[in-house]
């Protein structure tokens, strides 16, 4: 069941945005995978990434960019993974398109390899 426009938290932030544009912003996600996790969130309460429009696209990926310098300068991490879920069965809890940017850090697990490969574990190595 997809989730309605007035009960969206994303819809109704109310918490402080990082940065902010005409399509799309970015906050600190709520429960973050390592310091500094941002979510990319669209303006217009679409569940599907594939459902964007060419622009909105753009700019969202733009912030991306610009959300991955930021967190570069503040946290200095030496990776990052960036990422989005498309639907229940990916993982997906908010109907709302947002994109995480996730800073990695040396040491904050065992052995990186393979990075989002690992959606599924163990069918992640190579």
């Amino acid at each position: 069941m997809k989730m309605k426009e007035k009960d969206c938290p994303f819809c109704h932030v109310d918490r402080e945005m990082i940065r902010e544009s005409d399509h799309c912003f970015a906050i600190y996600d709520l429960y973050p995978v390592n310091p500094g996790h941002v979510l990319v969130i669209s303006k217009r309460h679409v569940s599907d990434y594939f459902d964007l429009s060419d622009k909105e696209v753009a700019v969202l990926w733009k912030m991306v960019a610009e959300m991955k310098s930021f967190l570069q300068e503040k946290f200095t991490p030496q990776g990052f993974n960036v990422g989005f879920n498309v639907g229940r069965k990916a993982g997906q809890t908010i109907d709302h398109v947002h994109i995480h940017i996730i800073p990695r850090y040396s040491g904050d697990m065992e052995d990186p390899t393979g990075g989002v490969r690992h959606v599924i574990p163990k069918r992640g190595r190579y």
